[in-house]
C-alpha cells in the first residue's frame, strides 16, 4: 500500500457502508461548515489513550468499552448519560478491585451515531425505503422523509456530542467519580436485585478500605486519582466525509488526528484491506480498534496489523474479536496464534454481543446473556491457554432499565421484551445485567491474576 497519505486519500479508494445523499452539493457545504468547527477531543486526550491502551496490551490493564448501540436524538438527556456513566464506573470498580488492575474506561458515546446495514433498503408490504443507518444519516420512521438521507443531522450530530462531552468530563473531573460516591452510584431499579446487592456489599468493603486510608493520611487532596478518572469516547468510523471534517494537525507533533473521539474503530463490514476505511484509519495517530469476525482469516489479519501500525507501537491497534459463542473458540485460537507468532503488539478484546443476536419467538432482535456469557469465558480460556492477555471487553449495554437481552438474574423472557424494548438498533444489556456480567468476568480475572502471582512466586 502506497505510504502517501493525507484526510482525503480514503476518497480515492473503493467504499462501502455509504448513504447516498439526494444533494451531494448540501453535503460538501456541511462538512466544509464543520471544518471550522472546534474539535472535539484534544491530540493529547488521545495520546493519553493510546498509553494507557499500552499498559492493557501489555497485561498491565484491563479495557471496558460499552455504551450505545446507536445513539439517539430523541433520546439525548442529561439523565441518560448519566446513568450510562455511572454504570461504566460500577463495572470498573469492579473489575479493577477483582484484578488489581487498573481499568481503561472508554464510553460508546458521543459521536456513535452511524450503524452499517445488511441491506441497503428496506421493505414493509410494497413499499421500499432506504434503511435506517442512525440518526446522523436518517430517521428511523418508515416514511420517505423520514429515510432520505439528510445531510443536516451531520451538524445535530455533532452539536450533540459535543453538549455530552462537556457533560462527561464533568462527571470525571468534578467529583461525581470520587470513589466515596461508589455507594452513591447504583441506580434506584437494581438496587434490590442480586447484582445490586453484591454491589452494595463491594461497596461496603471499598468504603472501609477508604476510611483506612482517610486514617492513614490518603485524602482526595492529596491523592486526586480518588477524586476523578479518565474516561474517553469512541465510535466506529463509517461516514468518512464528517470523520474528515473533523481530522486536524496537532500543532505540539505535527500529527494528523480525528478530532471527533479519542478512539475510533473499522467495523467487520469495512475492513477490506484496498478499502478507504482503512485508508483513512491508518494515517490518524488515534487508537484505533478492527472487529474481527468468523471470516477474518489469520493473513487478512496480518496484514491488516501492519498497514495499521507498521511501527508496532503499544496501544494503537485493539482487536476487537465478535464471533459468536458458538464458534469463538475454533476461530480465536489461530489468530491469537498468528498474532503472537508475528510479534505485534495488540489489545485483545471480546465484543460477546454482535455475534449473539437472534430474533426470538415473539419477533424481537434481542441477545440471550447466557450466549453473551458463553462467549466470554471462552475468551478468557483461549487467551489462558495461549499464554496470552485477555486484553478488554465491548459491550452494547445502557444505564435505562431497558428489556432487550434474554436472561440474567433478572430472567427477562420473550414475553418480557415487549415491555420496554426501546433500541432503534441493536438489543442493549440494561444496567442490572452490565453490572452481573462485570461480577461474572471479576471471577476470570481474579483467577488469572492468581495464576500469574503463583507463576512468580514458583519462578
Amino acid at each position: 500500500m502506497s505510504q502517501s497519505w493525507s484526510p482525503s486519500s480514503w476518497r480515492q479508494k473503493p467504499i462501502r457502508q455509504v448513504p447516498e445523499y439526494p444533494d451531494p452539493a448540501a453535503l460538501a457545504a456541511v462538512e466544509t461548515t464543520l471544518k471550522s468547527h472546534p474539535p472535539l477531543v484534544f491530540a493529547g486526550e488521545a495520546r493519553n489513550l493510546t498509553a494507557a491502551l499500552a499498559k492493557v496490551a501489555e497485561g498491565k490493564a484491563f479495557l471496558l468499552q460499552g455504551g450505545d448501540c446507536a445513539e439517539s436524538f430523541a433520546e439525548f438527556h442529561p439523565d441518560n448519560i448519566r446513568d450510562t456513566f455511572r454504570v461504566l464506573l460500577q463495572m470498573a470498580v469492579v473489575l479493577t478491585y477483582a484484578a488489581a488492575l487498573p481499568v481503561v474506561k472508554v464510553g460508546r458515546i458521543a459521536g456513535q451515531f452511524a450503524k452499517p446495514r445488511s441491506e441497503t433498503t428496506e421493505r414493509q408490504g410494497d413499499v421500499e425505503l432506504p434503511s435506517y443507518r442512525g440518526d446522523i444519516v436518517n430517521g428511523p420512521a418508515f416514511e420517505l422523509q423520514s429515510r432520505t438521507p439528510d445531510p443536516g443531522r451531520l451538524l445535530q450530530a455533532y452539536a450533540q456530542s459535543a453538549a455530552t462531552l462537556n457533560l462527561l468530563r464533568a462527571f470525571a473531573q468534578g467529583g461525581y467519580a470520587d470513589l466515596h460516591n461508589v455507594l452513591r452510584w447504583t441506580l434506584g431499579f437494581i438496587a434490590g436485585n442480586a447484582a445490586g446487592e453484591r454491589y452494595k456489599a463491594l461497596a461496603g468493603r471499598i468504603s472501609e478500605a477508604l476510611e483506612f486510608m482517610e486514617a492513614c493520611g490518603v485524602t482526595p487532596a492529596s491523592v486526586p486519582q480518588l477524586r476523578t478518572t479518565d474516561f474517553y469516547t469512541s465510535h466506529e468510523a463509517l461516514l468518512l466525509g464528517y470523520e474528515q471534517a473533523l481530522t486536524r494537525i496537532d500543532s505540539t507533533t505535527g500529527d494528523w488526528y480525528d478530532t471527533s473521539a479519542h478512539m475510533l474503530w473499522i467495523g467487520e463490514r469495512t475492513r477490506q484491506l484496498d478499502g478507504a476505511h482503512v485508508e483513512f484509519c491508518r494515517g490518524v495517530r488515534n487508537p484505533v480498534g478492527v472487529k474481527c469476525g468468523p471470516t477474518m482469516e489469520e493473513d487478512a489479519l496480518l496484514r491488516l496489523i501492519a498497514v495499521l501500525n507498521p511501527e508496532n507501537k503499544p496501544g494503537r491497534l485493539t482487536l476487537i474479536c465478535r464471533f459468536g459463542a458458538d464458534k469463538v473458540s475454533e476461530r480465536l485460537p489461530r489468530l491469537v496464534r498468528a498474532v503472537k507468532r508475528e510479534g505485534a503488539s495488540v489489545v485483545w478484546s471480546s465484543d460477546p454481543m454482535h455475534g449473539n443476536t437472534i430474533k426470538s419467538q415473539s419477533g424481537f432482535k434481542t441477545r440471550p446473556f447466557d450466549r453473551i456469557l458463553k462467549e466470554i469465558k471462552t475468551f478468557f480460556e483461549v487467551h489462558r491457554a495461549e499464554g496470552t492477555h485477555a486484553g478488554g471487553v465491548h459491550f452494547e449495554m445502557t444505564g435505562q432499565n431497558v428489556t432487550e437481552c434474554l436472561g440474567g438474574a433478572q430472567a427477562i423472557s420473550d414475553e418480557d421484551l415487549s415491555s420496554r424494548y426501546h433500541t432503534h438498533c441493536d438489543p442493549r444489556l440494561n444496567a442490572s445485567q452490565a453490572l452481573e456480567l462485570a461480577f461474572l468476568m471479576a471471577e476470570s480475572l481474579r483467577a488469572e491474576r492468581i495464576k500469574d502471582t503463583k507463576f512468580a512466586v514458583s519462578a
